[in-house]
């Protein structure tokens, strides 16, 4: 394929994908406005009403858009990855909002109960994203190869970790309107060379078609839209060359995975020049 057929191919996958995810939208709005919609109903961080299902609008339309774009061999995965982190990240958000779940956020929460001797809807949401990302990682080790000789199990582990551990960053990072979507729509679009690169053209269109809800304060992408989206972006970097680098890629999200345990990304952002402004831009005065 030419250079030029090649951006024309992913110019209509992130289109059809946007196309999706605006579908996906007006089916949520009119939703929300039945009782049907009630369990997804929020109260977003300055107390305005907003419905999560936004979330299950992205996850579809970049799944999909995923799948299409995908190489050879790696459609599978990207099935599986979008599709099971979006679901088990549609249950996280109903069940997660169960009084007696209030205390199981985040990693401590969810060890601390499993401890007491309770499931947390988080913990299944993470074995759920662990399992799917492990199917991911052996159905693309068949295609590139990884699957074989001395290498194998590293480069498994590293695909696990990508899928799984992407999919949690992005959704820390949704604790703001639009600042889960920003930022994988800027991560697509960096990584969207290559030959692997129509993988994230479906997935960078359907953010930037669920953006402007989403800076509104009409949606919030929650678990199901957000693991959805990390994951098909952690297929992404886990289909570059180089061990090193995808090393170095895990190292780096397993790191900022901890330290939100200890520090809030919303005050780092909020203290960082550039950061602050690109976080805000397009939302909605608190």
């Amino acid at each position: 394929m030419t250079p030029d057929g090649a951006a024309r191919r992913k110019v209509g996958l992130a289109l059809g994908a946007a196309v999706a995810a605006r579908a996906g939208l007006a089916a949520a709005a009119a939703l929300t406005a039945r009782p049907a919609g009630a369990p997804w109903r929020r109260t977003n961080y300055a107390g305005r009403p907003v419905t999560l299902l936004g979330g299950p609008a992205l996850a579809v339309a970049a799944t999909g858009g995923a799948v299409a774009g995908a190489p050879a061999g790696w459609r599978g995965a990207a099935l599986v990855a979008g599709s099971v982190s979006g679901l088990v990240g549609g249950y996280d958000d109903l069940a997660g909002a169960r009084p007696e779940q209030a205390r199981d956020k985040g990693l401590a929460g969810h060890l601390a109960a499993l401890r007491a001797g309770r499931v947390s809807a988080g913990a299944v949401k993470v074995a759920g994203i662990g399992a799917a990302a492990a199917v991911a990682a052996l159905l693309t080790g068949r295609v590139t190869g990884r699957g074989r000789g001395a290498g194998a199990v590293p480069d498994a582990l590293l695909t696990t970790g990508l899928v799984a551990g992407t999919a949690n960053l992005v959704n820390l990072l949704d604790l703001r309107p639009g600042r889960a979507a920003k930022a994988g729509a800027l991560l697509a679009a960096a990584t969207s060379g290559g030959p692997a690169g129509p993988l994230v053209a479906g997935p960078l269109g359907a953010a930037l078609a669920v953006l402007p809800a989403d800076l509104g304060e009409r949606v919030m992408l929650g678990d199901s839209g957000a693991n959805a989206l990390g994951a098909l972006l952690g297929l992404r970097l886990a289909a570059l060359r180089g061990r090193g680098l995808r090393a170095g890629l895990l190292g780096g999200v397993v790191a900022l995975t901890l330290a939100s345990e200890r520090v809030s990304f919303t005050r780092v952002i909020e203290a960082t020049p550039g950061l602050r402004e690109l976080d805000r831009l397009g939302r909605r005065p608190a």
